[in-house]
C-alpha cells in the first residue's frame, strides 16, 4: 500500500463520518420543528416522524424544501424569545437599586463593618 492510497481512504473515512454526523443534525432539527410546529395538526406530525423513519434522507429533502421558510421563522422567533428572557434575567439579578445599595449600606454601618465616612462615599456614588 502506498502512502496515498492511505491518504484517500482516510480522507474519504472523514468525509463518510462528517456527512453522518451532517445527517444526523439535520434529522434532529427537523424532528424538533415538526414538534414545535403549532400550526401542524397531530396527524400530521405523525406522518412526518413515519416518514422520516423510513425514508429519512429523502423526508430530509422534501421538509426543509416544503418547510424551510417556517423552520427558520420559528428558529428566530424561539432566538429572539430566549435572548428577551436571558437578559431579563441578568437585568433582575446584576443591578440593585440605588435604594437597595443604601439600605445595604446603612446595614454594614450599623453593624460597625464600615465607617460613616464610607458609608457617604457609597452613598454619594451610589446616588451620582
Amino acid at each position: 500500500m502506498s502512502f496515498w492510497e492511505n491518504f484517500w481512504d482516510i480522507f474519504w473515512w472523514f468525509f463518510i463520518v462528517y456527512a453522518f454526523f451532517a445527517f444526523l443534525y439535520a434529522l434532529f432539527i427537523v424532528i424538533s420543528d415538526v414538534f414545535r410546529d403549532k400550526d401542524l395538526n397531530g396527524w400530521w406530525k405523525a406522518v412526518w416522524i413515519v416518514f422520516l423513519a423510513f425514508v429519512p434522507f429523502l423526508t430530509l429533502l422534501v421538509y426543509m424544501v416544503a418547510r424551510g421558510k417556517g423552520m427558520a421563522q420559528r428558529s428566530v422567533e424561539r432566538a429572539k424569545r430566549d435572548q428577551a428572557e436571558a437578559d431579563s434575567y441578568i437585568r433582575s439579578v446584576a443591578t440593585a437599586s440605588p435604594t437597595e445599595e443604601i439600605a445595604k449600606a446603612k446595614a454594614l454601618l450599623d453593624a460597625g463593618t464600615i465607617t460613616p465616612d464610607e458609608f457617604q462615599r457609597i452613598k454619594d456614588s451610589v446616588t451620582s
